[in-house]
């Protein structure tokens, strides 16, 4: 079953969400370097709204396995232009940052969303931050870094494990003074876990939608992905990461966050006419 909210961040959730991944970097594992240059990356961000993404997710650093750190003064000027020029034609925006200072000056920008793949702790001015501006947040679960997130692998029970620490993050938000309706939690897909740690984590969506707050599922062209069709590489993994968001979504997810916007969008807006005509 869905948690009962309505909307987050000022949408409804009566159908599931398309997050467009736009990664102003050189160095992503799928798409490093594409939209490098602001220009095109404000293109990308249009084609993206245009093909039916209800939210971009803007990033300047990459959080591949091993990737390597960003200065907070770079990541503010790759993801700044970008995030003014798409919220000034209304695109709702998330910055995806685990730095206050690039949160802040994303706000300042136009962004209404901040999305930490360290679930607001990485930086110990985030919560504080993410509290006085009232603003929407989704709280990621990981272990480590990026750069060390595969030597945490180990889990007793991956499901009940990200469920205790991702509760964990939340409570953290809220005692910082997040509201409860501005949180959306995201499991973490790839972050600190192996292939079949990655399956039983989706199996494990309705325990982690007990938790009561909308769940984003990020699978986009993940590792786990290419290693379950015989290891294509990313730009080969579209097919398989839309039957992994549908799956998802069919168990109750809220959001999507993808590369391939059109495929997922027309993905599920067949699965949602299909499910309400059953209903």
């Amino acid at each position: 079953m869905r948690p009962q909210t309505q909307f987050w961040a000022g949408l409804p959730l009566d159908r599931p969400l398309v997050m467009g991944i736009l990664n102003v970097t050189p160095d992503s594992f799928s798409d490093g370097g594409r939209h490098f240059d602001s220009q095109e990356a404000i293109a990308a961000g249009r084609r993206m709204r245009a093909a039916g993404a209800d939210i971009l997710d803007i990033g300047g650093e990459s959080t591949r396995p091993g990737s390597a750190v960003v200065t907070v003064a770079e990541e503010i000027v790759r993801v700044v232009p970008v995030i003014a020029a798409l919220a000034a034609e209304g695109a709702v925006i998330s910055v995806d940052t685990r730095n206050a200072a690039t949160m802040a000056a994303a706000l300042d920008a136009g962004a209404r969303i901040i999305n930490d793949i360290s679930g607001l702790a990485f930086d110990p001015g985030a919560r504080a931050l993410a509290a006085a501006r009232n603003c929407p947040v989704v709280l990621m679960h990981m272990r480590g870094t990026p750069q060390t997130m595969d030597a945490f692998c180990a889990y007793d029970d991956v499901v009940a494990d990200v469920v205790r620490e991702l509760a964990l993050r939340r409570d953290e938000a809220l005692a910082a003074g997040i509201a409860p309706e501005h949180i959306c939690l995201d499991p973490g897909y790839g972050f600190a876990k192996n292939t079949a740690q990655n399956i039983e984590l989706m199996r494990g969506i309705p325990a982690l939608l007990a938790l009561g707050q909308p769940l984003l599922v990020g699978v986009s062209r993940k590792r786990f992905i290419g290693q379950m069709v015989g290891g294509l590489p990313p730009a080969g993994r579209d097919a398989g990461s839309h039957a992994a968001g549908l799956y998802a979504v069919a168990q109750g997810a809220h959001i999507v966050r993808v590369h391939d916007v059109a495929g997922a969008s027309q993905g599920l807006r067949v699965w949602h006419e299909v499910s309400k005509s059953r209903a």
